[in-house]
């Protein structure tokens, strides 16, 4: 199979590229720079050189692919609304390729607004402003094979730079490694590269359903990722008030826990990787 990847270079589509790689397929990646672009390049990738700001770029790899898988994301926090409205313009430019034929499209998106033990039938939360998976669900009324990949809050694993280390920058800054209230809310968690074998497992399956959940920790209570990141560091553990965590208090006290059942049956997957809290006890989250 030949597959375009957005975001070859990112922290999940370098893993997707891999596994892919791995498995013998074919991948044309998407990657800003030169020297990402080397350096894919010797891994044996075709490298297509663009931004998510060049559509008719995406539109030929798409054109070019027998299957296309989009992680690529700008997450700059300070302009997410724009962020997100050009993730769905990217989404439907793809999907427009795809139209008509029977090559399939997955796109990402998280675990936020989710009821607590939410399963892969349940319906995203309508209000929230990224619309991947509300663009992938109406491509896939207009007949597009398109589904959604839905990430663990944590994806983590040597290198990772997601929501992880910021509390460990904000523990390391404040002296104090916090919780919201009594820190029972729960995010799951799944190492990259268990991440990475959904998107390929499911391509491999044909994309048979709407949306899948990467998730190998399915509820972690908050305050013991904090107690972790206090240990590694010796510094408190303690609950602090929203104003403690800044922007990022929504996400601190965020329930993201949810059911991974129906992924693991329908492709055969099993997570191989360390656990969330096993992995953050590793040296390497807290060096710098």
């Amino acid at each position: 199979m030949h597959v375009f990847v957005s975001g070859a270079t990112g922290w999940v589509g370098s893993a997707v590229v891999d596994d892919l790689i791995g498995a013998g397929h074919q991948v044309t990646g998407l990657v800003r720079s030169e020297d990402k672009a080397a350096a894919l390049a010797t891994s044996g990738v075709r490298v297509v050189r663009g931004t998510l700001a060049d559509i008719e770029v995406l539109q030929r790899a798409a054109d070019a692919a027998d299957a296309v898988v989009h992680t690529a994301f700008e997450h700059d926090f300070s302009r997410f609304a724009e962020n997100c409205e050009q993730d769905r313009r990217v989404i439907e430019a793809l999907g427009a390729s795809l139209r008509g034929s029977a090559r399939p499209l997955l796109v990402t998106s998280g675990l936020l607004g989710l009821a607590p033990g939410a399963h892969e039938t349940d319906l995203p939360n309508s209000g929230s402003p990224r619309k991947s998976e509300s663009a992938a669900r109406a491509l896939a009324e207009q007949g597009v094979r398109a589904a959604t990949v839905r990430l663990a809050p944590s994806v983590h694993g040597p290198g990772d730079h997601g929501f992880v280390p910021i509390l460990v920058r904000m523990a390391k800054q404040t002296g104090v490694s916090a919780y919201l209230g009594e820190g029972g809310n729960r995010w799951s968690g799944v190492h990259r590269r268990d991440a990475a074998r959904v998107y390929r497992l499911a391509l491999e399956s044909g994309v048979t359903s709407p949306v899948y959940h990467a998730v190998a920790d399915e509820a972690v209570a908050f305050k013991a990722i904090a107690e972790t990141i206090g240990k590694r560091l010796g510094v408190p553990v303690e609950s602090r008030d929203r104003e403690h965590f800044g922007w990022f208090a929504m996400m601190a006290g965020a329930d993201m826990s949810v059911s991974s059942a129906y992924t693991r049956e329908l492709l055969d997957w099993t997570p191989q990787g360390p656990g969330l809290l096993a992995d953050i006890d590793q040296p390497g989250y807290y060096a710098g």
